[in-house]
């Protein structure tokens, strides 16, 4: 049975979620094999790139709200790093490709959206009965959000191009 979420359902998910994310979220991610550190923003980048699928610059750039010099810079200071590559496309040489590196996929899979220690820190702010609910709500949500992403998936079939998946 679905029900329909009401305004004011929304306006609590809009209001709570940030806090959450502004609380726990990781400033920065290290590379597991080294001693570079890379920003959020940079680490957003890398994780709309794989190492098998090139993105245009164009393209990601447009997905991320940014100007195409702006993100072909974000490109060169990883490349110069060596967690991405650029690569002519096969049919057409002039049009480039951004694809990760193998360290680049290293240090996207180290890398997780919320820090272990904030998690915990906010956590243990709640007594054990709170802290259940809490995360009974979040787990439902996750199922919600599971469910939202295959339905927005389904309508999309049959004629998705890949910078459509990327929005």
């Amino acid at each position: 049975m679905t029900v329909r979420a009401t305004s004011g359902d929304i306006a609590r998910l809009m209001d709570a979620y940030p806090k959450i994310y502004f609380a726990c979220h990781a400033r920065h991610t290290r590379d597991p094999d080294g001693d570079q550190v890379l920003s959020a923003h940079q680490m957003s980048i890398m994780g709309h790139l794989d190492r098998i699928h090139g993105e245009r610059v164009t393209d990601l750039a447009e997905h991320m709200g940014v100007t195409a010099s702006t993100m072909s810079l974000h490109i060169k200071r990883l490349e110069h790093l060596g967690y991405v590559r650029r690569d002519g496309l096969a049919t057409d040489g002039r049009v480039i490709e951004v694809r990760l590196t193998e360290a680049g996929t290293r240090i996207r899979e180290a890398h997780h959206v919320l820090d272990t220690e904030r998690v915990r820190e906010l956590l243990q702010h709640l007594d054990p009965k709170a802290r259940e609910r809490g995360l009974a709500g979040l787990e439902a949500l996750a199922i919600a959000g599971g469910a939202a992403t295959r339905a927005r998936s389904s309508r999309r079939a049959g004629g998705a191009t890949r910078r459509e998946a990327l929005t």
